[in-house]
């Protein structure tokens, strides 16, 4: 019997699809823009106030344009994944980078998501459950084409790998 070739961690070859960086900004907007805009039309609208709700919404609008100016491009430098015959590698994360393999043997499920802002800018998540206590790996950020393509052969290639095995888990 031939010996099994072991797993090693190491960086994942693809990157995300470039409009990755558009569905992060976007993103960035929705969360950072409605409290901003909210204090700023409380202050326009009450004339007492006004200097104590114009200074947190400008105190909340310089950190909100700054995480949308580096996020979406320092998340597009890290962001890394593949598939291999035996593993899906993931590299994700901007302050705390996660590295992770998951064996084909190990995978349970395999998922792909289109939220409505990844349906705009034509992306997916492709999710990879496995029976590990870290829980599911996530590709996000694929072309949603590519991410059909994968979650197809991810789940051929796990149920090749459960014939071989015997069971999945």
């Amino acid at each position: 019997m031939a010996a099994a070739r072991p797993f090693r961690l190491r960086p994942p070859r693809h990157r995300l699809d470039r409009r990755a960086v558009g569905w992060w900004s976007a993103r960035a907007v929705l969360l950072a823009l409605p409290p901003v805009l909210l204090l700023a039309l409380l202050a326009w609208l009450i004339e007492p106030a006004r200097f104590w709700l114009a200074m947190p919404a400008c105190v909340l609008a310089v950190p909100g344009l700054a995480y949308l100016l580096v996020m979406p491009h320092w998340r597009y430098r890290v962001h890394r994944w593949e598939t291999t015959e035996i593993a899906v590698y993931t590299r994700s994360g901007w302050f705390w980078e996660q590295s992770r393999i998951a064996p084909l043997a190990r995978i349970q499920t395999v998922d792909t998501l289109r939220g409505p802002l990844e349906r705009m800018f034509g992306l997916a998540t492709v999710t990879v459950t496995t029976a590990s206590a870290r829980g599911a790996l996530t590709i996000a950020g694929l072309d949603h084409t590519l991410a059909e393509e994968i979650a197809e052969r991810l789940t051929e290639q796990t149920q090749a790998a459960e014939d071989v095995t015997g069971d999945a888990t």
